[in-house]
């Protein structure tokens, strides 16, 4: 009987993460999930029931330490799957912000982000096969007002995973950008953004936003940017100047814009 599957899902608490994490149990992957919320071994018994081997780990994904961590988990496995979700969100303006606040949300975004892809990758490289996912944003098209940091770190991912897919042509290792646009989690809440009109309005299914990236990193496409508003918007953001696009985002994310009940 051939070994199982393997995959890594950080961020998988909530939200994009925890339906990744179940698109991969149900697909036979055994997993190792990882958040830096207890949450996630109560999300760990739940995915078991799909008969998959699930070990859970709560872990700060912000500290090289903490990616220290979890990849001494991973004890040796070969991971045929990394789907690289973990964030933060921060709404307001730069100047308003605990800086501290913001050295989390780069932190998480890119530092243990990066750190995390080049240890795995580096294993994936080695043996010849492996399939990456990284969170993006089609945030990373837009000049983030009142999202100056966050919008700047998923620009970061953006750029990141197709210089990284490039390097890998040829390697059979796959890099895929999942760009959604708002997504129904608990992102805007912790973000403290819910007194803003992106905080207020209907948002994407994370079941089905999930599906598509996990359906593109099993087919090794590049990108995938979910809903067709998001499409639309990706590519206004192509030919928008900058600065208007800066203000279209201004009016989404300013702090009390969303309109009174």
């Amino acid at each position: 009987m051939s070994e199982r599957k393997f995959a890594i899902v950080t961020g998988a608490s909530t939200g994009i993460g925890l339906e990744l994490a179940r698109l991969c149990a149900q697909h036979g992957f055994d997993l190792l999930i990882a958040a830096d919320e207890p949450e996630i071994e109560e999300v760990a018994q739940r995915l078991r029931a799909h008969g998959t081997k699930v070990e859970a780990l709560e872990v700060d994904l912000a500290d090289t330490d903490g990616i220290d961590e979890l990849w001494a988990a991973v004890n040796g496995r070969p991971v045929d799957a990394l789907l690289a979700n973990a964030g933060r969100g921060l709404g307001k303006g730069f100047l308003d912000q605990d800086f501290g606040d913001v050295l989390r949300v780069v932190d998480t975004n890119i530092t243990g982000t990066i750190y995390l892809l080049q240890l795995v990758g580096r294993e994936m490289r080695t043996r010849g096969f492996g399939r990456i996912l990284i969170t993006g944003s089609i945030a990373g098209f837009i000049p983030g007002t009142y999202q100056a940091v966050y919008n700047g770190t998923k620009a970061f991912l953006d750029s990141f995973s197709w210089a990284l897919r490039t390097e890998l042509k040829g390697t059979g290792v796959t890099v895929t950008c999942l760009m959604p646009g708002a997504t129904d989690t608990e992102f805007f809440e912790r973000a403290d953004m819910m007194d803003t009109k992106i905080g207020q309005e209907k948002k994407a299914d994370p079941a089905t936003v999930a599906r598509a990236g996990f359906n593109a990193m099993m087919n090794g496409d590049g990108d995938v940017i979910t809903g067709w508003k998001n499409k639309m918007q990706a590519a206004l953001a192509h030919i928008m100047p900058a600065s208007v696009a800066a203000e279209l985002h201004r009016d989404m994310a300013k702090p009390g814009g969303a309109e009174k009940p």
